[in-house]
This record gives structure tokens, C-alpha cells and sequence, in this order.
């Protein structure tokens, strides 16, 4: 049996995120039974200045990367598409607003202690990208919480305090130190890097080789 430790640097508020963890889970699925993941979620802002009311994406994207609504909008097509095929939801994706992720992240957190952390990062996933809700929005995150069977109340309390915020910087600044300046990334027994959303018979094999090197 070959044991792998899979930690994932990745924001909530990223596409190539979810994109790239479907991926992931294509490529454990195919490994499977010879092989067996444990896997561990980082927190990651792509935007952690971000305060007030979001604005519509495709404007938002368009001012951040120097490129015309028109792009932005062909370039959230084709994720669109990629996700239908890998059987994620992201029907709204181009309707959302831009969103402060960080007390999210510290749902996510939380959710890690109740044994659920991918649930939770997945239920965010969910609405943000298919439903295009405001996951800085207490009743959204608390939706996403009695989603996946997790206690409400519990979790408002955690939103209510500052309970893990320490927890969440701190995991941005050990990525940031390390290097990881782009999401997603895959850190794979705390000492081989896999950076983006890549297709899954590449990370079969790069797990592969990395399981070959270890052996």
C-alpha cells in the first residue's frame, strides 16, 4: 500500500480550484486500491483586501488582469466547460460577485475538526460557483454548513468570535513563505510540489513517479 499525503493550497473564491480537485479525485479514484490519500486543505486569499458589497466578476476579472470583459467571458466559458465535464457544478459561475473568503475559510477549518473539511470546502464550492451566493454572507455559510449535516449553531458561534482566524493566517503565510504565489497547489508528502488545475492522468503519473522515487 503506498501512503500519500496530499495538501491543497487553494482558495474558496477559485475556479481552477475546484476544477483542479476533481481532477485530484479522478486521479486518487484510478490509483485506487494500490494506493491510499490523506488529504489536507490550506487556506489561500486570492483577494484578502476585499471589503463592502462585491462587484459582478467578469468587470471585476477584466480590471484585475488588464483584459476586456469579452476575454474574461470566453475565459469562465471554457471553465464552465471543463467543470460539466467533471461533473461540477459552475452554472452561475459568471453571475457572481466578487467575495471576501476568509471567514469561509475559517468554516473550513472548523469543519476539519468535525471530520468534513473537503465536504466543506466543496458545499462552498458549490455556492459560489453553481448558486453564484455571497460566501462572505453569515446565512450562506451557514446554508453550506446544514448542507453537509455539520450543527449551525456550532458554526455560529465560530463566525460570531475570531475561533481559527489565527489558524488561517498562519497557513497563508507557511504557503506564501514556501513559495506557492498561485492556486491550486498540491504539495504531496510535504516535499514535491505540483502547481495548477492539471488533467488527471498527469497527476496519475506524477503521483506515480513520486510513490517510484520514495519506494
Amino acid at each position: 500500500m503506498n501512503k500519500m499525503q496530499i495538501d491543497i493550497v487553494s482558495d474558496i473564491a477559485c475556479p481552477w480550484c475546484a476544477i483542479g480537485y476533481a481532477r485530484l479525485q479522478r486521479a486518487m479514484q484510478a490509483l485506487e486500491p494500490d494506493y491510499q490519500f490523506t488529504v489536507q486543505w490550506h487556506a489561500f486569499e486570492l483577494n484578502p483586501t476585499h471589503s463592502g458589497q462585491g462587484e459582478p466578476i467578469l468587470p471585476a476579472l477584466a480590471k484585475k488582469y488588464g483584459r476586456s470583459e469579452g476575454e474574461m467571458r470566453d475565459a469562465q466559458a471554457n471553465m464552465m466547460a471543463i467543470a460539466k465535464d467533471l461533473g461540477v457544478n459552475f452554472e452561475k459561475l459568471q453571475e457572481r460577485l466578487t467575495a471576501n473568503t476568509f471567514d469561509a475559510h475559517r468554516l473550513v477549518k472548523w469543519a476539519d475538526e468535525q471530520g468534513k473539511q473537503t465536504e466543506m470546502k466543496q458545499a462552498l464550492f458549490e455556492a459560489y460557483f453553481g448558486e453564484a451566493l455571497n460566501v462572505s454572507d453569515t446565512n450562506v455559510l451557514m446554508g453550506c454548513v446544514k448542507s453537509i449535516g455539520l450543527d449551525a449553531e456550532a458554526a455560529g458561534q465560530v463566525l460570531a468570535s475570531d475561533q481559527y482566524a489565527e489558524e488561517v493566517r498562519e497557513d497563508e503565510a507557511k504557503y506564501q513563505q514556501a513559495g506557492v504565489s498561485s492556486v491550486p497547489a498540491f504539495i504531496i508528502n510535504n516535499k514535491y510540489l505540483i502547481s495548477g488545475a492539471q488533467e488527471p492522468e498527469v497527476l496519475v503519473k506524477a503521483l506515480q513517479d513520486i510513490s517510484a522515487e520514495a519506494a
